[in-house]
């Protein structure tokens, strides 16, 4: 038997029969999380799945990092930068951080 660990959602990959994107393990375990972390963060998913989902991912790396980078740049052009949303709070920011750098 040959278990499918991964489904093909709404445009997105998630941790089949789930409702956990596999992005969500993906960044972690870019982080340098081990299974056993990400289960950890997780719980609902058995380690079988999470290994089965990175497996997944590593044998479509390209594809899904494609998604993902993707789905962030949507996000990014959904969302109004911090100088455009909070003028002052990132006029502050910026001279904190000018401030820090002397």
């Amino acid at each position: 038997m040959d278990p499918t660990y991964v489904e093909l959602r709404n445009g997105g990959y998630y941790v089949a029969g789930s409702r956990i994107s596999l992005d969500s393990l993906v960044y972690l375990y870019r982080d340098g999380a081990s299974p056993e972390t990400i289960q950890d963060e997780f719980p609902a998913l058995r380690l079988e799945q999470i290994y089965g989902a990175l497996a997944y991912y590593l044998a479509h790396q390209a594809e899904i990092d494609a998604n993902i980078r993707e789905g962030e740049a949507e996000i990014e052009s959904h969302v109004p930068s911090l100088a455009e949303s909070n003028p002052d709070l990132y006029a502050r920011l910026q001279r904190t951080r000018h401030e820090l750098k002397r």
